[in-house]
């Protein structure tokens, strides 16, 4: 065991079913890297113990799915926002609700606790951000000034300042003692999905979906560096403890950053798709994605990654720009200094009693009555009493002597799934749940056999999924006779693998004919008869091709495009694929976000004076446009009640298509 663990860098660590339905969210407790809070489709909170298989404590109280969770430095509380906009906050040792907070109008989007407070700031699909006082139950602050949702929210480490970060392409600083911008990043040029201070000094990560790592110096507020190379969106960061690199957990891997120069020092190959949090323990670093009702946690062994100012395999790397942050201050940039009390003493803009009060402010935070609804349900007794020990313990948090074994090199079989989900589900099929309500008990399921020919067709088509749409394993067995299978011969086996081959080339071969076609117009330059070509070939799988790549540069829209496109997107939105809907979505987005004030102005400015043909070509170009992104509207409502990820996103695209209403 003693040399798998010297040799392995990266191994999965355990994969369980968290909830009855999706996971929507997910966050690990920072301190000690061993508590995992997971939200879901169902309402509810679960608390785990990373590497362990059961549920600890199962919170309920909401009534609409968790899409936030947080918790906050100690891990004694955590806090989880709704797809309504309300807030719930557990006190995890006391088992019980401490706080239901209400006002916000849509989503949750971002949570961060204060470092030293009781307070806890909260970002929203609505764009605005709000500052709330955990002990006197309501907001004493609201932030505005982003234009689209509320990614993700940071306070510094000296909890002088919060971070902002948005749909939008911006991020804000806030000042909290005198509550307001201090300053405004903008070199992002797609959505902000995180956002991280550094541990030591005055300096700020950023991922986006435009797929680079951007560092902002806050002495100077101007940006120090950009890393490219990223697979895919940003969606984690974190500063290595001392401050001496960054992790970025990109797609299927880890990345290691350096900065001053811009450098790339180590890419570590970890298989766990697209992860969601990242925590640092022990030399560790343990990272966790969801997929369905599934999470995996996976570890990374950090002294076997290359960063800068490190001594690896005994060898000290003379070729590293950077070296570990000095005691006597010989940093580049100035350290935060941090507060010797308690925040007794920090003090941070409140709002009025009337603004409070006023119709724009916040709503009462409901009663106790309200409060009541809510439960700590205690379900594993061993682990919470070893975990949430009273107040007065000196360790509460899980041990964080011993590191996570590694898996030794000959047993690569990946750990087998543990049914933990508060209710019992079945782990055979990767369906999604048809409604929020747990299945009810059942007896042991029938062979794969007998399961695979009885599953209806899913009424939608994930983007993710283990099995093709449309194989069943039955189809390539012959019929059990008195229960007992029969051999099936090898040229028997062979034929029923071949059925449907040739149907499936001559529609692959024409695909590929189609896209070679619309390439070569598109290297002429000219994307609007590219589109116009796709939107010909009545293929919406050739549009969504075309559109995915046109999306990651919103520089190539024009309005031609937008009166091309938007009938198509009508279909895409009301497509089975799951992948159709998000390219859709994404279109939509960026087709209100950089057409709408102009196909505004234009439809409500007086008539001009004598024959302008350029201006008529842009006022029928933009009547055109509004009429389509009219109808788009109804379809957007009447599919905004849906739950999960598909609703979170017609729902924004119901507040950016607000204004069509006026």
């Amino acid at each position: 065991m003693a040399v798998a663990n010297t040799t392995k860098t990266s191994w999965r660590l355990q994969e369980i079913v968290a909830h009855s339905s999706n996971v929507v969210c997910l966050a690990l407790g920072k301190n000690s890297g061993r508590l995992l809070a997971t939200g879901g489709e169902d309402c509810r909170v679960n608390i785990w113990a990373v590497s362990k298989p059961n549920c600890i404590m199962s919170l309920t109280g909401h009534n609409n799915p968790v899409e936030c969770v947080k918790f906050n430095n100690s891990e004694e509380q955590v806090v989880a926002g709704s797809q309504s906009g309300s807030l719930r906050v557990w006190d995890l040792e006391a088992a019980k609700i401490l706080r239901t907070l209400m006002g916000h109008k849509a989503n949750i989007c971002s949570l961060d606790f204060h470092p030293f407070g009781e307070y806890l700031a909260s970002g929203s699909m609505d764009t605005n951000i709000k500052l709330w006082d955990v002990r006197r139950k309501g907001c004493v602050f609201r932030y505005k000034g982003h234009t689209q949702a509320v990614r993700c929210l940071a306070f510094s480490p000296d909890g002088k300042w919060l971070a902002s970060a948005s749909d939008d392409s911006t991020i804000k600083l806030w000042d909290l003692t005198a509550g307001k911008m201090i300053t405004e990043f903008t070199a992002h040029t797609g959505a902000i999905n995180i956002i991280q201070f550094h541990p030591n000094e005055y300096l700020l990560a950023s991922g986006s979906s435009d797929r680079t790592i951007k560092l902002w110096d806050l002495e100077k507020f101007k940006m120090i560096g950009s890393s490219e190379g990223e697979m895919g969106p940003v969606r984690c960061l974190a500063f290595n403890l001392d401050g001496c690199c960054l992790y970025s957990g990109a797609v299927d891997s880890l990345r290691v950053y350096g900065w001053e120069p811009n450098r790339c020092f180590d890419v570590v190959p970890v298989g766990w798709g697209k992860v969601a949090d990242l925590a640092i323990c022990n030399h560790q670093l343990i990272g966790v994605s969801y997929n369905l009702t599934n999470v995996s946690s996976y570890v990374v062994d950090l002294t076997r990654v290359k960063k800068s100012g490190s001594v690896i395999q005994g060898v000290i790397q003379d070729d590293q720009p950077l070296t570990e942050p000095s005691p006597k201050g010989s940093t580049l940039r100035r350290n935060y200094d941090r507060p010797l009390t308690t925040c007794s003493t920090q003090r941070v803009k409140q709002s009025s009693e009337s603004d409070r009060r006023s119709p724009e402010g916040e709503r009462r935070s409901p009663s106790s009555e309200d409060e009541k609804e809510s439960s700590a349900e205690i379900r594993n007794p061993e682990d919470y009493k070893e975990i949430f020990q009273p107040k007065s313990a000196i360790s509460r948090t899980p041990p964080k002597s011993e590191p996570f074994p590694a898996p030794l090199e000959d047993g690569e079989v990946e750990p087998t799934m543990v049914a933990t989900a508060p209710r019992p589900i079945p782990v055979v099929t990767t369906r999604p749940p048809t409604s929020n309500h747990p299945p009810a008990p059942h007896p042991a399921p029938p062979p794969v056999v007998a399961m695979a020919k009885a599953k209806p067709q899913p009424s939608v088509i994930l983007s993710t999924r283990n099995e093709p749409i449309g194989l069943n394993v039955g189809d390539f067995l012959p019929p059990a006779r008195n229960n007992r299978p029969s051999v099936l011969g090898d040229d028997e086996a062979l034929a029923q693998i071949r059925k449907g081959h040739d149907t499936m080339c001559v529609m692959l071969t024409s695909r590929h004919k189609n896209l070679d076609t619309i390439r070569a117009v598109w290297g002429s330059g000219d994307v609007k008869t590219s589109l116009d070509s796709a939107v010909s070939m009545k293929d919406l799988s050739i549009v969504v091709d075309i559109l995915n790549i046109v999306n990651l540069k919103p520089s190539l829209w024009k309005l031609d495009l937008c009166t091309s496109i938007l009938p198509q997107i009508e279909e895409l939105l009301q497509s089975k694929y799951e992948s159709y809907v998000q390219t859709g979505c994404t279109s939509l987005k960026l087709i209100l976000k950089r057409f709408w004030p102009l196909i505004s102005d234009t439809l409500t400015a007086p008539p001009s004076v004598g024959v302008d043909i350029t201006r008529e070509e842009r006022h029928q170009k933009c009547k055109a446009c509004y009429k389509q992104l009219k109808n788009l509207s109804n379809v957007v409502k009447n599919k905004a009640d849906q739950v999960g990820r598909h609703g979170s996103a017609f729902k924004e695209l119901q507040l950016l298509m607000a204004p069509l209403d006026y």
